[in-house]
């Protein structure tokens, strides 16, 4: 049995809790427990396979949390809101009370900011506020904790914000961010910027962490793209008001957010600075992309 100080990471096998893990384990310091609804997944024996003990178990379900939390040191915890939508509020409750039973010695939180309220009421953003909620909620409870607030994943590009071919041959995209810079982040690199936190503890308890790889905006990164796939990208400004009429799930919630940001977040070049220097292997949105330039499909 290993004498190493064990963190639980939720969500192990998903985006940000896979990548937490896999930096954790590599990391070497800590023990990893890894906590999933499906423990004979793919991603589940992967995770197995790299030192992970895998354990069944579901936020909607506080007794299974409580049994994953005994021994642990320490917590990762993200919820999911595109998969569970407002029960993700339940989903972080139930982490965050299992949390404060436990009285576990280090608790990162995956959280953003309070779109709502910062917006004066003006923007409802469900995908930030909820998480912001929880954060306070965290919060009250008094507990050992550092928030995370992650910046817009680079994967997005690829998987959710699809290219649209044009007529003269160029590819574009669009949204409501305008000229303000977009924060961005490959998802694997949050797992170094967490890991440094756990490592660093006393320094962070109480705080909130930015976690950004580079921030541009949305037109450098069509420039960007068009350098490395060498096809013409193209960034058009979308109003809020015509995205958020798309009709797509999530319409309006994104269009807020893109417009929250446009309006209320000038730049994040300090988070990104914090970032580089809690883990210096953070890749800007060029080292992401050429390292990436075979997932685009621009057909």
């Amino acid at each position: 049995m290993s004498d190493k100080k064990l963190i639980l990471v939720t969500g192990a096998t998903g985006a940000q809790g896979g990548g937490v893990a896999r930096h954790l384990l590599a990391d070497g310091t800590y023990a990893v427990r890894a906590l999933t609804r499906n423990p004979s997944s793919d991603k589940a024996a992967a995770l197995k396979k790299l030192g992970a003990e895998v354990v069944k178990g579901d936020l909607d379900d506080i007794t299974s949390i409580r049994s994953a939390l005994k021994g642990c040191y320490g917590v990762f915890g993200v919820t999911n809101f595109w998969e569970h939508f407002a029960k993700e509020h339940v989903h972080g409750k139930n982490l965050i009370d299992a949390v404060a039973e436990a009285e576990i010695g280090h608790f990162v939180f995956s959280a953003l900011p309070p779109a709502k309220k910062i917006s004066g009421g003006e923007l409802d953003v469900p995908h930030f506020d909820l998480k912001a909620d929880l954060q306070e909620y965290a919060r009250g409870k008094k507990l050992n904790a550092t928030f995370v607030h992650c910046a817009f994943y680079f994967e997005n590009f690829i998987y959710f914000s699809p290219f649209q071919k044009q007529d003269d041959g160029t590819y574009a995209f669009g949204t409501p961010q305008g000229d303000t810079p977009l924060a961005g982040v490959a998802v694997e690199d949050i797992g170094g910027v967490v890991t440094s936190i756990f490592k660093n503890r006393d320094g962070y308890i109480g705080k909130t962490v930015g976690i950004v790889g580079d921030d541009l905006p949305p037109a450098q990164y069509a420039e960007k793209m068009s350098q490395v796939l060498g096809a013409k990208v193209v960034y058009n400004f979308i109003p809020r008001e015509t995205y958020a009429s798309f009709g797509f799930p999530g319409a309006e919630d994104l269009a807020n957010m893109f417009e929250f940001n446009r309006r209320f977040i000038p730049n994040r070049l300090s988070d990104l600075e914090e970032s580089k220097s809690l883990y210096p292997g953070m890749r800007s949105f060029d080292s992401w992309l050429k390292e990436n330039k075979s997932s685009f499909n621009l057909t």
